[in-house]
């Protein structure tokens, strides 16, 4: 057993032993727990640069073993995973930090962080699972330590949105289940792999897989909040804001995407489930999500619901992405993996920082915010230019290499698709610039809080101010090694169409 074999289960065991430390700390540990998590975080992040390295440098990291007859436990680390390692790592750091001193004054911070460590791990073993059953064992874990942290207040509503998440959840992980069964039954064990399994399916085959791949797109349209499997995600902005942040930019809803990437490029792969008439149907399923999402995201006037249609609309362009068959697409559909986490995580913090500092959560509360919040007002202009498409920032690359990548297939709709969706991002966005930045206040902050001359923490306002400065920096240098789009196009030609 070699270094490389241990790397992967170390990068998954560094959130678990945390986890273990941290429930086992008392409520009042505060400066040790935050040395727990920071720690963890850092060395999580160290773990997965070094397999990023590695991989770039043709090096391979697997740990197996043999679980059950004819199943194996499989970590894995290829270019298409360390996309989402790497994204979970960086936003996880970033998380913590303003976690810590979001939940600065709450009461079972050490529940919280032990949970918190929990996803974490789920996350991690979703992104490094090399099969469908041991991505399932970590997407089912994902749904039980993502629980608490959406009920952790404890109010009468968030225990609501709790259960209705728990109901959505499972049930999707139900079904998830009878797929993965049903498809073992019939092939046996899938690794994930470079161009899927089905090439020269055999006719007797087509129509069985064709339903494992309507149930598998069902489990998983769940957690990545497919119409109409999404009615948890708006109900569970209760939560405080880092879990939020956790939901849209790193978690659940991405885990979804992610697992639905996994099905089409790697166990059917894109040119068997495009022989199959597969594509189509759900390109239709992820245009019209990409469309409903943003019209409700109009009409929301609580920020945070609207963000959470947002995400709704936006997680969508990942799938969208890879139903289009041909590689320009294909990369424009995994790049906004990493944009989107970065766009929504820094809208969600802006988010929580106008709720923590002054008590606002309406929308119609924010009149004059840019005044007294710039940093966090700054940061959640160019978030939310970003979601619109605006040149340079990561989104326009996004919505620029889809639409070319669309054009490139005789996919024309999918441009329209893009167009509308754009004008809906612009009108349920610059209202809330116009409030931020040149509305007059009119009325008292609900419940001010100030820091001294910070506008707020420190711990608060800095994860923002990063994530945002780095939707500039990823849009200017998208054509740079080692920048996500350089990353995915890696991906395209190493794993996905083969």
């Amino acid at each position: 057993m070699t270094v490389n074999t241990l790397i992967p289960l170390f990068a998954l065991l560094t959130s678990l032993l945390a986890s273990v430390i941290i429930f086992a700390l008392p409520e009042k540990g505060h400066r040790l727990r935050t040395s727990v998590n920071l720690a963890a975080a850092g060395v999580k992040l160290i773990l997965v640069g070094i397999m990023v390295w590695g991989i770039f440098q043709g090096q391979s990291f697997e740990f197996a073993f043999t679980m059950l007859p004819g199943v194996q436990f499989v970590l894995r680390a290829d270019a298409l995973s360390m996309l989402f390692a790497g994204l979970s790592a960086v936003l996880w750091l970033l998380t913590t930090i303003y976690a810590v001193g979001y939940l600065e004054d709450s009461p079972n911070r050490s529940r919280f962080f032990g949970f918190f460590s929990l996803c974490v791990a789920s996350t991690m073993g979703i992104a490094l699972a090399g099969n469908l059953f041991t991505f399932f064992l970590f997407y089912e874990m994902l749904t039980l330590s993502t629980y608490p942290l959406v009920v952790h207040r404890g109010t009468r509503q968030a225990l609501r949105a709790g259960r209705n998440y728990i109901i959505y959840t499972l049930t999707g992980g139900a079904v998830l289940l009878l797929a993965i069964a049903w498809l073992h039954g019939l092939v046996g064990d899938l690794p994930f792999r470079p161009g899927g399994h089905f090439s020269g399916l055999e006719p007797d085959l087509q129509g069985p897989l064709t339903l494992v791949f309507v149930l598998l797109i069902a489990g998983l349209g769940v957690k990545a909040a497919l119409v109409p499997l999404h009615g948890w995600l708006p109900q569970a902005m209760v939560a405080p804001a880092p879990v939020s942040a956790l939901l849209h930019a790193v978690a659940v809803v991405k885990a979804g995407a992610f697992g639905i990437v996994r099905v089409v490029c790697e166990i059917y792969g894109l040119e068997a489930a495009n022989q199959m008439g597969l594509l189509t149907g759900l390109a239709v399923v992820a245009a019209i999500t990409i469309i409903y999402g943003s019209t409700r995201a109009l009409y929301q006037v609580d920020l945070k619901r609207r963000l959470a249609f947002s995400t709704i609309s936006q997680v969508s362009y990942i799938v969208l992405g890879v139903s289009l068959f041909g590689p320009v697409g294909v990369a424009g559909g995994l790049v906004h993996l990493v944009h989107q986490g970065i766009m929504k995580i820094t809208l969600f913090f802006c988010a929580g920082n106008y709720a923590e500092t002054l008590g606002v959560h309406r929308i119609d509360e924010l009149d004059g915010a840019g005044r007294r919040m710039p940093g966090t007002s700054v940061a959640f202009t160019l978030g939310a230019f970003g979601m619109i498409g605006a040149p340079p920032l990561a989104g326009f690359v996004t919505k620029w290499t889809m639409g070319t990548g669309a054009l490139a297939v005789g996919m024309d709709w999918v441009v329209a698709v893009l167009v509308v969706s754009s004008v809906l991002n612009a009108a349920y966005f610059l209202p809330i610039l116009h409030r931020i930045w040149f509305a007059g206040q009119q009325q008292a902050w609900p419940h001010e809080r100030r820091w001294g001359r910070l506008e707020t923490s420190a711990w608060l306002l800095w994860p923002p101010l990063i994530t945002a400065a780095a939707l500039i920096v990823i849009g200017l240098l998208a054509s740079m090694p080692f920048s996500p789009l350089s990353w995915v196009n890696l991906i395209v030609e190493q794993e996905v169409m083969q």
